[in-house]
């Protein structure tokens, strides 16, 4: 089959014929209906072999984290947890696999991922059915969705009724934190981003409120962009008891003394990724319709055309590579 694959540290992915996969006991084959494409991806190209070996990275892979498709054999459309958990440790008991040792590599960075015709699951608890959701379309919610999801979860105690909560960067990740907001909270919802036109798809979204500049004062900021100008604005926008939240991965850094910089008696919080329940909630909400999901559709042969459109930060919605 072919297969877009990551074939040495430092250069770009490219595509390769690569052996079909067969399953061994215990594992699943899943033929993939839609995968969707990430910012992330794009880093993965840049990354030194020196680097890749500490994340525990297994060099060639084929790339893709967003992943949706039907089983083989049944047809059952499912989506597929990327990050990997063992699901014995401290973590994964509490229900917390997003910080499982284990999930440094994963389907997509350092595993075997989505874009190709079938991928291998060989921990059944990362499949998760997908009723009449759409697989083609469904890959998104797994890592974009589930990530803001898990951002707007962990800032809920800090989020009154009537409350302000600024969303910094409206496109993939971002567009889903509106939403969830929204769905969950009774908070006023202020979209932040430069460009006009996910401004308007953060209004359609639930936004009450879509200014290219952070306001002066939130309760909780989620910062879905990462830069030093973005920590800086988001956390100084903070009121006292309130949250900031680092989602975005831009390498960004905050400088100055924690006690006039910090937001008095708040939480400043970050991670990378979402557990399984995170996914199966964003899922749940997508099936009942609570949310949208926008995808712009690329075929397979299009895959550089649609990472290009991407980095241009020209799509509102997720790319998805349909097969």
């Amino acid at each position: 089959m072919l297969a877009y694959r990551m074939t040495e540290w430092g250069a770009p992915p490219r595509l390769v014929e690569v052996p079909d996969p067969v399953p061994r006991p215990g594992e699943t084959l899943v033929r993939v209906a839609g995968c969707g494409l990430c910012r992330s991806d794009l880093t993965m190209r840049h990354i030194p072999a020196a680097a890749g070996a500490q994340l525990g990275w297994s060099m060639p892979f084929t790339l893709g984290h967003e992943v949706a498709g039907w089983i083989d054999g049944t047809g059952e459309p499912v989506a597929l947890v990327s990050p990997t958990s063992c699901g014995t440790c401290r973590y994964c008991v509490r229900g917390r696999d997003s910080g499982c040792p284990n999930g440094r590599a994963g389907r997509g960075y350092g595993r075997d991922g989505g874009l190709a015709s079938h991928v291998l699951v060989s921990d059944r608890r990362a499949l998760l059915p997908l009723g009449d959701l759409d697989p083609r379309h469904a890959g998104p919610l797994t890592d974009a969705g589930a990530t803001a999801y898990h951002a707007v979860r962990r800032a809920l105690p800090r989020i009154p009724a009537g409350g302000t909560v600024v969303v910094i960067g409206a496109g993939g990740l971002g567009a889903f934190a509106v939403q969830f907001v929204r769905v969950l909270t009774a908070a006023h919802i202020v979209a932040v981003d430069p460009l006009p036109a996910r401004l308007s798809y953060a209004a359609e979204l639930g936004a009450h409120r879509c200014v290219p500049a952070v306001p002066a004062e939130a309760d909780v900021v989620l910062d879905f962009v990462g830069t030093d100008e973005t920590i800086t604005a988001g956390i100084a926008a903070v009121r006292t008891g309130g949250a900031y939240g680092l989602i975005g991965s831009a390498g960004g850094r905050l400088r100055g003394p924690w006690f006039s910089t910090l937001p008095r008696d708040g939480d400043v919080f970050t991670f990378q990724g979402s557990s399984i329940a995170d996914a199966q909630e964003v899922i749940a909400l997508a099936g009942a319709g609570l949310i949208r999901n926008q995808v712009e559709e690329f075929g397979f042969g299009e895959i550089d055309r649609a990472y290009a459109k991407l980095a241009s930060g020209s799509l509102t919605g997720r790319a998805v590579i349909v097969l």
